[in-house]
């Protein structure tokens, strides 16, 4: 008998609740509208659900947003990187407690090998004509970053594979779930036919009608709750026909009734991050373009948290300055919203000089700067700790930087990854640190200064 089954599914939300009342409100309509025809409705989140750029996430370590996905009536996710490798093991490890919903990413093992208990391989679900539908995940191997907190991710594509033959005769259907991005979900399409459906994610990738790679239907709906992504399955004695489209959420503006969901949220968080740090006895400025005081202390915390030869930063980092009197966690998250890590290069003279020379080109403060875990807008001038520039010539400490010498700096990861910082990119030594952000490394030193 023909059957028809619905999946309507989010991916990379990174904690932009602006539209989120408007997302549950869609499916729901959708799910009352297509049972009531008879058929089948899954909903799935695709991972990085969570991003601790929001106070409601920072304040709740993620949980809130699993309140949210339980609320919203999800039938299942995986998880992305900002649940992985944002949140301490235990917060990883924990985030699902109270989840109503199954997870699954198959490439996740705790150090020991074996998987945590939250975290399924697959799971199945038997639609009311007796089809079996088996949902598995993957998620993006930033192999490194995980075993730094405490776990192991193994490669994804050897997981798809034993999966799938452990699926061999269990399942009509297959749908995978993967924060791999889109060039990965192409690869696993051409290698692995017996997929019928990839919902993607990790690369915003935005699909409106998906692509077909041989017999698989590949799915990806955007960031940020841009859109709801919805693939229609029917499937009868002639075989498996899938189709999909986009629903965009932001065509109307914000409705009041949305803007005040989300304001509570912000509010949420701000309640939650109110613990008292410290106590400033005068404001401290951040400018982006000229030298303040505030960019100056991250860059000396960067350094001496590190214990490197020097550190180097970029202004934009710090959206604002902090006035006198008590500091919140909520005050420094807002003003450091980035889940970014340090990182240690290991470097020769020659390396470094290189990179120096890099920062001087006029054009970097004004340059505006997506994703890499920077949730600010311009990069701002770059400010150094442990480096000066005299007489054109740079210094380390106040000594000539020796070309074939070894030495130490620190920098945010952000200039580690991908295309901002190619000469940073490729320096061989990297240790990155874990799990503190920049903001928990700005607490530490100005709690220790008089100011």
């Amino acid at each position: 008998m023909k059957e028809t089954i619905h999946l309507l599914h989010i991916n990379d939300l990174h904690s932009h609740f602006e539209h989120w009342e408007r997302i549950v409100r869609y499916m729901d309509e959708q799910q009352e509208l297509y049972e009531s025809a008879g058929d089948v409705v899954y909903r799935l989140d695709i991972g990085d659900h969570v991003d601790r750029f929001h106070p409601f996430t920072e304040g709740t370590m993620g949980k809130g947003n699993i309140e949210l996905l339980n609320a919203a009536g999800m039938d299942g996710v995986t998880i992305g990187n900002n649940e992985g490798i944002t949140l301490p093991h235990e917060g990883l490890n924990h985030l699902y407690d109270e989840a109503r919903f199954p997870v699954t990413v198959a490439n996740l093992y705790d150090e020991n090998g074996k998987r945590p208990k939250w975290a399924l391989p697959y799971f199945i679900r038997t639609t009311p004509l007796g089809r079996r539908i088996a949902f598995f995940g993957v998620t993006a191997p930033f192999t490194e970053l995980y075993h730094l907190l405490g776990w192991k991710l193994t490669d994804p594509y050897e997981e798809i594979a034993s999966v799938l033959k452990e699926l061999e005769g269990k399942a009509d259907l297959i749908v995978l779930l993967s924060h791999l991005g889109l060039p990965a979900d192409e690869l696993v399409a051409a290698n692995f036919p017996e997929i019928h459906v990839i919902l993607g994610g990790h690369t915003h990738h935005i699909l409106h009608h998906g692509k077909v790679y041989g017999h698989t239907l590949i799915c990806g709906a955007g960031k940020y709750g841009m859109y709801v992504g919805h693939v229609e399955i029917t499937l009868d004695d002639k075989g498996i026909k899938a189709v999909s489209r986009l629903e965009n959420m932001t065509d109307e503006g914000y409705t009041k009734q949305e803007k005040e969901v989300a304001d509570r949220l912000v509010e949420k968080g701000k309640t939650s991050l109110g613990e008292v740090l410290l106590e400033l006895e005068k404001p401290m400025s951040t400018d982006w373009f000229v030298p303040s005081e505030m960019p100056d202390v991250l860059c000396e915390a960067l350094r001496d948290w590190c214990k490197t030869d020097c550190a180097f930063i970029n202004a934009g980092l710090l959206l604002d300055g902090l006035k006198e009197g008590p500091v919140t966690r909520y005050d420094l998250h807002k003003i450091c919203p980035h889940p970014i890590n340090p990182c240690v290069l290991t470097l020769s003279g020659s390396e470094l000089t290189g990179i120096l020379r890099q920062t001087e080109n006029p054009k970097w403060p004004h340059f505006q700067v997506k994703g890499l875990g920077f949730r600010g807008s311009v990069m701002g001038m770059f400010v150094y700790a442990g480096l000066e520039k005299i007489n054109g010539e740079w210094l380390i400490n106040g000594e000539q930087i020796h070309q074939k010498a070894e030495y130490t700096m620190a920098v945010p990861d952000m200039f580690t990854f991908g295309y901002l910082f190619p000469e940073v990119r490729d320096v061989e030594q990297k240790r990155y640190l874990m799990p503190e952000f920049l903001r928990d490394l700005l607490a530490w030193k100005l709690a220790q200064s008089d100011r």
